[in-house]
């Protein structure tokens, strides 16, 4: 079957949403990874520190399967944060053999100053180049992106 065949029950034009999805979020990743200078926090970092900054504390194994990588690639990632005083350990309330991860005070202030510096950057884009429908039509969609990423 060609790509601009449609599988049965399939929506018109599904493969191409899928495709223009995939280059978009792919091309806003690179540039937000752009962004990034020497020395800030890596995306797997910052993305462990946001995960626990909106859910609140978890285990490294609950963190690792969220993010869909492996245990090991995620304690190591935990482990350079650690180092840097950003998460701490305490035990598990369920479970006193594994270890409940939570931000520092200064782990939160990282996780904020780098969500902000990126959410400025963004504001700043949409304010000069994007209308009010085009933005209202962003704020509608990104819950849906942030769904069909959970759901992949």
């Amino acid at each position: 079957m060609s790509d601009t065949e449609s599988l049965p029950n399939e929506v018109p034009g599904i493969r191409e949403t899928a495709n223009r999805l995939r280059m978009a979020i792919g091309a806003f990743k690179r540039r937000a990874q752009e962004v990034t200078t020497l020395g800030e926090l890596s995306n797997p970092q910052l993305t462990a520190l946001s995960r626990l900054d909106r859910l609140g504390p978890m285990t490294t194994s609950a963190l690792a399967r969220r993010e869909q990588i492996t245990p090991q690639a995620m304690g190591a990632t935990i482990a350079s944060l650690e180092k840097l005083g950003l998460v701490t350990r305490s035990p598990d309330a369920t479970d006193g053999r594994r270890s409940a991860l939570s931000l520092t005070p200064d782990g939160r202030t990282a996780v904020h100053s780098g969500r902000n510096a990126m959410v400025d950057k963004v504001t700043a884009a949409l304010q000069d180049s994007f209308t009010d429908a085009d933005i209202e039509t962003l704020s509608a969609a990104a819950p849906l992106i942030e769904r069909l990423a959970e759901l992949l």
